[in-house]
């Protein structure tokens, strides 16, 4: 079976592809197959014992040691002949019906699996040839990035659904740090070797943990033998209930309860593994249980296959994963049905087609890529600063978080190869590390243009408090802003009124300031020439209307009113409109935005203003 693969948008058409995207696409693909013949290179070098002939469906290595007995389940002898042969030197058939769709159940709750489980995907959606139907068992967290992930991935022939599976009859188990090295039609034929009451297919545990003799006082969980790992499991679900599995373990552990009272789990692929034991050559392995931080610091011949192997998936971009199947009818996609009979209305002709096209495409989302914590406030006067930016910009996050100690909401536009840049940056900062409430949601790189009011969109709808500031990443708040735009909602009855605070912008063309820290300091700078109104030798219009003359002396909040290129930072209620999404690059974003909260009232506080810092000096000298 052949797939196809699609363009970087599932809507392009690879004619309509702009010259530098290609470059992009195609770049890609060249690291891609080099990593590939990387891997193959590693591969000749490691199988110099003679090939195994037999079954390798191994699980990190693991011997294959499933479940079989009397009674097969109907499928025919071609199929299971087909079946049994799996080294590398054996020629694959055909031992999945073309079209059947592969069922897969993953467990996965939380921030960090959430992001973990996206590599294991990644690797069975490259070697897939089959329509497949994910089944998420997940907590609401999960549940809440997983389904955003999936619904913007829009991945032809994958279903998705977060339940519980009452009507499953057969699916295939799998922990989120599993790497797939070939298609899991693969392990789903193993259905057909089991017989009579058999239900489970497991692999044996690669180390001695369960035996029980490793220290003194060794007292691991009663196991038969080694015991089973549980990274993939077979289930035959429709089994499994009329044997009532559900009473039958309870009560099993229970009695062995009843006699231990404390456990601990077994190491897996630890120093102590015999998993070179189980198979000859490396080509063998069709599923790598490898992933989780721990096991890519393990003593094994064969780190560097395992190691490459991950990364290829970790950095790879999801957008290629974008191919129909051949052969297989879909179900009916009513969102993909309305975007493509859209943009078939487009004018090819027109010079800005792809402009126009931007505002339909669909960006990859993934919500809450780092742990988040927030707890909602009682007084219901709490404010997210609100903010977009690219890898340029990191740099800026540290310097935000000690400015402001209030949740953010902040959207990303990353890469896969960037957003692991990102991860490894934000773990190795202890003041990122140390805040629990600042929610990061990456949005990824698709197409020419930056989409810079999708981003603050996406930023946006993760606020969870009732009021949000609205800024820049090249932003900094004067200290004790965050506290001072609580009281302020109190102060000017915004839970009951339309009012828009606008809080007043300044810059400075030093990198290096003495940051004021009250409102007679930033007058002495600004009267120095140290500090200037934003913009002002730029764009005049942009914050005019803010009246800085005025600001100087007052020390009430007072109206302003709005004129034509007004674009200032506002504290705003949560329910207000979103920004203008056909609006990217730079210029003219937040001005349109002004102009739909022109049916708001604005005030201006009469001591509140963030300073700009520019990240490139050149340009504002």
């Amino acid at each position: 079976m052949k797939v196809k693969p699609l363009p970087l948008s599932p809507l392009d058409t690879q004619s309509s592809l702009p010259a530098h995207g290609v470059g992009e696409h195609q770049a890609l693909e060249l690291r891609v197959r080099v990593v590939e013949e990387e891997n193959r290179a590693l591969r000749r070098e490691l199988s110099r014992p003679p090939r195994s002939p037999s079954t390798r469906l191994s699980n990190g290595g693991h011997r294959g040691n499933r479940s079989h007995s009397e009674e097969g389940t109907g499928d025919n002898e071609g199929q299971k002949a087909a079946a049994v042969g799996n080294s590398s030197d054996c020629v694959q058939q055909p031992v999945v019906d073309k079209c059947e769709t592969i069922h897969v159940a993953i467990v996965c709750a939380g921030y960090n699996a959430s992001r973990d489980v996206v590599t294991l995907v990644k690797s069975v959606l490259f070697h897939r040839r089959n329509p497949l139907h994910f089944h998420f068992i997940t907590d609401s967290i999960a549940q809440q990035i997983l389904s955003s992930l999936f619904h913007t991935w829009m991945v032809p022939a994958v279903r998705v659904d977060f339940y519980d599976a009452d009507e499953l009859k057969r699916v295939i188990v799998l922990d989120t740090d599993i790497t797939f090295a070939t298609d899991i039609a693969e392990l789903w034929a193993v259905f057909h070797k089991f017989k009579g009451q058999q239900v489970l297919g497991l692999v044996e545990n690669q180390s001695d943990w369960y035996l029980g003799n490793l220290w003194k006082n060794h007292r691991p969980w009663p196991a038969l033998g080694r015991g089973f790992n549980t990274g993939v499991i077979l289930l035959l679900l429709d089994r499994l209930r009329k044997l009532r599995w559900e009473q039958m373990w309870r009560l099993t552990a229970e009695r062995e309860l009843m006699s231990m009272l404390s456990t601990s789990l077994a190491d897996q692929l630890s120093d102590h593994t015999r998993s070179e034991k189980c198979y000859k050559d490396v080509s063998d392995l069709k599923v790598i249980h490898w992933n989780s931080p721990k096991k890519l610091r393990v003593k094994n011949k064969h780190v560097e296959f395992f190691r490459n192997l991950y990364l290829t998936f970790l950095e790879y971009d999801g957008n290629l994963l974008r191919r129909e199947l051949f052969g297989c009818p879909s179900e009916a996609d009513h969102n993909s049905e309305n975007l493509q009979k859209t943009l078939s209305e487009l004018d090819e002709d027109d010079p800005c087609y792809e402009f126009r096209r931007e505002r339909f495409t669909v960006h990859r989302t993934h919500l809450y890529f780092l742990h988040y914590e927030y707890e909602s406030s009682s007084d219901n006067n709490d404010v997210t600063l609100v903010a977009q930016l690219s890898m340029d910009r990191l740099q800026m996050l540290e310097a935000i978080c000690k400015h402001w100690e209030g949740p953010i909401s902040l959207a990303l536009y990353l890469s896969d190869a960037e957003a692991q840049q990102f991860l490894r940056y934000a773990q190795g900062s202890e003041v990122l590390m140390s805040r629990g409430n600042v929610g990061y949601h990456i949005v990824y790189k698709e197409g020419q243009f930056y989409p810079v009011n999708l981003l603050r969109n996406v930023a946006m709808q993760q606020v969870n408090t009732p009021y949000m500031f609205l800024s820049d990443i090249d932003f900094l708040p004067m200290y004790g802003l965050y506290e001072y735009l609580r009281k302020s909602v109190v102060q000017l009855d915004m839970a009951n009124t339309k009012k828009a605070l606008v809080v007043p912008a300044f810059e400075t063309l030093r990198y290096r300031l003495s940051y004021p820290k009250s409102k007679a300091e930033l007058l002495s700078q600004l009267d120095m020439g140290t500090l200037f109104t934003f913009r002002y030798h730029v764009w005049t219009k942009g914050h005019a209307p803010t009246n800085f003359a005025k600001w100087r002396t007052a020390t009430t909040p007072y109206r302003v009113q709005w004129e034509a290129d007004f674009e200032p930072y506002v504290m705003v209620r949560r329910d207000s409109p979103e920004y203008d999404r056909r609006f990217v690059g730079f210029g003219w974003n937040k001005v349109a935005h002004i102009m739909e909260l022109d049916a708001q009232v604005a005030d201006t506080s009469p001591s509140l203003y963030p300073t700009y810092l520019p990240i490139y000096l050149s340009k504002l000298s």
